[in-house]
């Protein structure tokens, strides 16, 4: 190859769309919450009087806590998806989220009569919150992992946690819209139990197929 071919081809290679990993991950966190979304909209449907609600305390809590994690969880799983990518200051946002919500179910313990703590606890969906958290995160989880492939984890175990996290995260929130347990000691046990599961299938996912 010439001095002219290498140029043009060099041209070529920078005038073809490249497939960015940022626009990936956000394109795959949308196409899974469409149908997340979808589902606690038109099949669980919204809880009534949700918006005369939002601005009790226990209700801030429980978006703050699973967007924020689902913040910090993405952030992190775009910084460490490529072999040179460190963490930053992320990881004291996750330990801020869970700080956050340990605060508050102590507060509500110090608060509530002690007799009523495992009401509180096991709320009226504790199963369903379970079971609903993971099932609407799936879809959320494979679009993130299929766009993490187009990055090079050194760690594809903790990068596919992560993703789980996130999914978890946004998934969490999704069901809140439909949830009428707003207890800060349901939201740390079933809500992080959720979260939780669908950490541990994103570490599994990871370690299949985030490989190379």
């Amino acid at each position: 190859m010439n001095t002219t071919e290498l140029i043009n081809a060099l041209v070529q290679d920078q005038a073809a769309p490249r497939w960015r990993l940022p626009a990936a991950l956000r394109i795959g966190l949308a196409a899974g919450a469409v149908p997340a979304a979808l589902a606690v909209l038109l099949w669980l449907g919204p809880r009534a009087g949700l918006l005369a609600l939002l601005p009790a305390a226990p209700l801030l809590l429980k978006f703050a806590t699973t967007l924020g994690l689902a913040l910090c969880a993405l952030a992190l799983t775009l910084r460490l998806a490529r072999p040179d990518g460190t963490p930053g200051a992320w990881p004291w946002g996750l330990a801020t989220v869970a700080l956050l919500r340990a605060g508050g179910a102590a507060l509500e313990r110090a608060l509530a009569p002690p007799a009523e703590w495992g009401a509180r606890l096991r709320g009226q969906n504790a199963l369903a919150c379970l079971i609903l958290v993971p099932l609407l995160a799936l879809p959320l989880l494979a679009g993130l992992v299929l766009a993490l492939r187009q990055g090079a984890p050194r760690r594809p175990g903790l990068s596919g946690t992560l993703a789980g996290l996130a999914a978890g995260g946004v998934a969490a929130a999704l069901y809140a819209l439909h949830c009428v347990d707003d207890s800060p000691l349901f939201l740390a046990m079933w809500y992080g139990l959720g979260i939780g599961f669908t950490g541990l299938l994103g570490g599994l996912a990871g370690r299949i197929w985030l490989r190379w």
